[in-house]
């Protein structure tokens, strides 16, 4: 039997870092328990107010955040608060697939695409790896604003 799983990011700002992965993913910030959200309505905001009705202070509304897919096929992100500074190599990261089924310069051009669109939202491009055959397809190292290493595959 399978399970399902989320993800979990440690951030600094957890509501921006989690906006970063909901624009370069396409998934959405989820409204909170038991409000509806008029058409349009932005679910931050409404996650802000929610807190502060049920008491949460206001120096710990900015401590967590997440994102689904709207399809509710991929994994829930979930986005935590912590003090300390990334200080090494991330030891599991994300392949964010931008050019499935592509090959050679055709997928490399779908990549360096989704980087510079990815770049405007925030991220840091570490380094291309041009195709090698067999088995090497090649894929772009980046990094997200708080400096998690991904890759565009």
């Amino acid at each position: 039997m399978s399970r399902k799983f989320q993800v979990t990011f440690d951030a600094h700002d957890p509501p921006a870092l989690s906006t970063f992965w909901r624009d370069t993913l396409g998934y959405v910030h989820p409204g909170p328990p038991g409000v509806e959200l008029p058409e349009g309505a932005d679910p931050l905001a409404a996650w802000g107010e929610f807190l502060a009705k049920i008491g949460v202070p206001e120096d710990q509304r900015n401590t967590r955040s997440a994102i689904e897919d709207a399809d509710g096929e991929g994994p829930r992100l979930f986005f935590q608060q912590v003090p300390e500074d990334k200080i090494a190599k991330n030891r599991v990261h994300l392949d964010v697939r931008a050019a499935p089924g592509l090959h050679g310069e055709e997928r490399m051009a779908a990549l360096e695409a989704e980087c510079d669109r990815l770049i405007k939202l925030g991220a840091t491009r570490v380094r291309r790896f041009d195709p090698e055959p067999p088995i090497g397809a090649g894929h772009i190292v980046m990094t997200d604003p708080e400096g998690n290493e991904f890759c565009l595959d």
